[in-house]
């Protein structure tokens, strides 16, 4: 189908609507190769269709098939970021990614919870690292009623916590934090794998 000038009207518009959408989610060298390549995919969807007798109807219909700018600028955005992080493994990439499924639907939502709180706990070892050669006594192996349950770091220590442990706890802590770090971006890559051949299948 050969477009009037009516019909180029609306397609730039929505390229436009698309482009804006798109850079609110992805660096300004990105956008413009994902404009020109859902234009062409919109181009090919437009020349395939034929002559009309209505051209607006049927530039509707592809357009209304393709989904609102906003929508497209989510979904392409997200694709984008979660292949990216998939096949580099890279942190910020991965956050990106994560933050992407929290927004847009449950599981990952709850899989964001789950990493968040994994980096947390593997952070906040390390910073008992750091911090128990300067304050010796308000960092180690918290105990709650004679029971280990975890490492912490406390300013004052409270009533009833037990902070225990010499300058061993150091490496201790170091080595625990960084495993759960790594077993935590490990898993976070596994998700967004998952995630990812789920939705191509």
């Amino acid at each position: 189908m050969q477009l009037t000038d009516t019909g180029e009207s609306r397609v730039n518009g929505y390229l436009f609507v698309l482009e804006r959408s798109l850079k609110t989610f992805l660096p300004g060298d990105v956008v413009r190769d994902a404009v020109r390549e859902i234009e062409s995919h919109l181009r090919e969807r437009i020349a395939a269709a034929g002559a009309a007798p209505n051209e607006r109807e049927v530039l509707e219909k592809i357009l209304a098939e393709l989904g609102p700018p906003l929508r497209v600028a989510q979904a392409y955005s997200a694709e984008r970021t979660i292949d990216e992080a998939v096949a580099t493994g890279r942190f910020v990439p991965m956050i990106r990614a994560i933050w992407h499924l929290a927004v847009s639907t449950v599981a990952g939502f709850f899989a964001a919870i789950g990493l968040m709180f994994g980096y947390l706990v593997g952070v906040g070892s390390i910073a008992v690292a750091v911090i128990k050669p300067f304050f010796p006594e308000n960092a180690g192996i918290q105990f709650v009623h004679g029971v280990p349950v975890g490492f912490a770091a406390q300013f004052p220590v409270k009533p009833g916590i037990d902070l225990r442990g010499g300058y061993w706890v150091i490496p201790l802590a170091l080595a625990f934090g960084l495993a759960v770090l790594v077993a935590t971006h490990r898993a976070g890559r596994r998700y967004l794998a998952w995630w990812r051949e789920r939705r191509l299948s």
